[in-house]
C-alpha cells in the first residue's frame, strides 16, 4: 500500500507554505511514525475551492483503487476549503481503509463520530476563511465605489487613471450623441451622427456615469470623475421637448413626424400663406408629400372621433396593450436574462479568487476581467431596457384608459369643446390626447394618447391621395365651413 503526500498551495510567496516546504515536512513526518517513503503528489497555484485540480483526481482514482494505506497532509484545508468536499473525502477515506494523517490537527479519524466532526469543523473553518476573503473584497470594493472610485473596464469617453475616470480624446462623441437625441434623433441616427454602434449609443445615452456618478448595481453613488454632460443636457435627452427651444404657433408644432425619416417636420408655407407640414430631407433622398396643416388638424380630430365611437376599436387596443405590457414583462425571459447575469458575475467571482490565490497573472486578470464586466454591463442594459420597456407598457396603459374615459365620459362633448376653444385651449386638448401624427406616402397614422397608431388614408381627410388632384383645397373647404372648423 502507498503512502501519499498530498500539498496544494496557492500562492508561491509563502515559503513556509510552499509544495517544497511541505514535501520536506511530510516526508520527515513519515519517518518519524516509520511509514514508507511517501509518494508526492502536488497541486500548485491552484485554488482549494474544489476538486477540480490534477494531482487531487489522480490522489481520488488511487484511493479508488484501494492503493493507498496512507496519506499525509500539512492541513486538512490543503484538500479542500469546501466543507462538502472535505466530507466527501472523509467517507471515501473511510470506505478505502485510509489512514489520514495531519501535520497541524494530527490523526484524523475518519471512522468515529468524533473525529468526522473534527475534520469536517477544520473544513468549514477553511470554507469560512476563503469566502471571508472574498467578502472582504467585496467589500473594499463597495467601500470605494461609495468614495466615486471606478473599478470598472471605463465607459467610452473615459480613461481609467488610478481608478478615477479621466475624460478623454471620445469624450466628445458623449456629448454629440446627448446632443443630438435632445434635438429629436432617433437612436439609429444618434449612433450614425456619432459615429457609434446602436448598441454603444443607446446604452450609453442611459448611463448616468456621464453626470459624474458611479454605481453598485442599480444605486449611483456621486465619483470622483467630472462629469461630460449637465442634468439639464441629460434630462434632454430623454424627453420630446427642450426648455427654451422655440415652439411653433401650430397646434400639432412637435407632434408631425416624417414616417421615412422618422424625424420631426418643420412647420413651411405652400405658397398661398397657408401651413404645411414638410420633412426637412425632402428633395434630398425623402419622398414624403408635404401635408398642410389643417388636413393633419382633421386627421387628428379624426383619430379622436374614432376612440370616441368605436367600441370595437376601443376594446382591441385593450387588447393589444395588454399583450404588449404580458411581452415587455415576460418572466421567462427575464427569468433567463436573471440567470446570465448571475453567471457572469459568478464567473467574475471566480475570476477574482484566481488571482488573489495568485493562480493567473495581473494582465491576464485584467483582460478577462474587462470582458466579463462588458458582458455584464450589456446584461444590465439589457435588463434597464426590459424594465423600463414594462414601465412605459404599464404608463401607455394608464394613459390609454384615462384619455379614453375622458373621451367617452357623457358630460364631456368634445365636439362642443373643440369647436368653441381657441387656439390656446385647442392645444391643451393636443398635448393631452395626441401624441404623434406621421406622414406616410399613402397614408397617415395618428397616435392618441396610450393607443398603437391608427391609420387614416388622405382622403378620409380632405388631402391628396397618392396620383390623383387635390380632393378639395383648403381655401375652398374654409369657405364651406363653420368659422371654427
Amino acid at each position: 500500500m502507498l503512502t501519499i503526500a498530498y500539498a496544494r498551495v496557492s500562492t508561491d510567496d509563502q515559503v513556509e507554505h510552499s509544495p517544497e516546504a511541505q514535501r520536506r515536512r511530510c516526508a520527515e513526518y513519515a519517518r518519524s511514525k516509520g511509514l514508507d517513503t511517501p509518494r508526492f503528489l502536488s497541486d500548485e497555484g491552484l485554488s482549494g475551492k474544489n476538486l477540480d485540480r490534477p494531482a487531487m483526481q489522480e490522489l481520488i482514482a488511487l484511493i479508488e483503487a484501494d492503493q493507498v494505506g496512507y496519506l499525509i497532509v500539512w492541513r486538512i484545508d490543503r484538500l479542500s476549503r469546501d466543507s462538502g468536499d472535505v466530507n466527501h473525502l472523509l467517507k471515501l477515506f473511510e470506505k478505502h481503509c485510509v489512514s489520514v494523517h495531519s501535520l497541524n490537527e494530527g490523526n484524523v479519524e475518519s471512522v468515529t463520530a468524533s473525529g468526522r466532526f473534527t475534520a469536517g469543523l477544520h473544513g468549514l473553518l477553511a470554507q469560512l476563511e476563503r469566502e471571508k476573503i472574498v467578502e472582504n473584497v467585496t467589500t473594499s470594493m463597495h467601500e470605494l465605489i461609495k468614495a466615486g472610485y471606478w473599478l470598472n473596464t471605463p465607459p467610452i469617453g473615459y480613461d481609467l487613471v488610478d481608478n478615477i475616470l479621466v475624460a478623454n480624446d471620445d469624450a466628445h462623441l458623449v456629448r454629440r450623441a446627448f446632443a443630438a437625441r435632445a434635438g429629436g434623433a432617433s437612436y439609429p441616427e444618434v449612433a450614425r451622427m456619432s459615429g457609434l454602434k446602436y448598441s454603444t449609443a443607446r446604452h450609453l445615452l442611459n448611463n448616468r456615469v456621464y453626470l459624474g456618478e458611479v454605481r453598485i448595481k442599480a444605486d449611483w453613488f456621486p465619483g470622483k470623475h467630472d462629469h461630460l454632460v449637465t442634468l439639464a443636457e441629460f434630462d434632454a435627452a430623454h424627453r420630446g421637448h427642450v426648455p427654451g427651444r422655440r415652439r411653433g404657433s401650430d397646434l400639432l408644432t412637435g407632434r408631425v413626424r416624417c414616417g421615412m425619416c422618422g424625424k420631426l417636420t418643420a412647420v413651411d408655407s405652400n405658397g398661398r400663406g397657408q401651413p404645411i407640414y414638410r420633412c426637412r430631407h425632402r428633395g434630398e433622398g425623402c419622398r414624403i408629400p408635404g401635408r398642410s396643416a389643417a388636413g393633419l388638424h382633421r386627421a387628428a380630430r379624426f383619430g379622436i372621433d374614432l376612440l370616441r365611437t368605436d367600441d370595437h376599436l376601443i376594446d382591441s387596443i385593450r387588447l393589444h396593450l395588454a399583450g404588449k405590457a404580458q411581452r415587455a414583462g415576460g418572466a421567462p425571459a427575464e427569468l433567463g436574462r436573471s440567470g446570465a447575469l448571475a453567471s457572469q458575475r459568478r464567473k467574475r467571482d471566480k475570476l477574482l479568487q484566481l488571482f488573489l490565490d495568485d493562480k493567473i497573472s495581473e494582465d491576464y486578470f485584467a483582460e478577462q476581467e474587462r470582458t466579463l464586466t462588458a458582458k455584464i454591463n450589456a446584461l444590465e442594459a439589457d435588463h434597464a431596457e426590459s424594465v423600463e420597456v414594462g414601465r412605459q407598457s404599464n404608463a401607455l396603459v394608464e394613459a390609454f384608459e384615462r384619455a379614453a374615459a375622458l373621451l367617452r365620459d357623457p358630460d364631456f362633448h368634445f365636439d362642443e369643446v373643440w369647436d368653441n376653444a381657441n387656439d390656446k385651449e385647442r392645444r391643451v386638448l393636443v398635448e393631452e390626447l395626441i401624441e404623434s401624427v406621421t406622414i406616410y406616402e399613402d397614408r397617415l397614422e395618428v397616435t392618441v394618447t396610450g393607443a398603437p397608431p391608427l391609420l387614416i388614408t388622405p382622403g378620409e381627410v380632405g388631402l391628396r391621395d397618392p396620383g390623383t388632384g387635390p380632393v378639395v383645397s383648403e381655401d375652398r373647404r374654409r369657405r364651406s365651413q363653420p368659422r371654427n372648423e
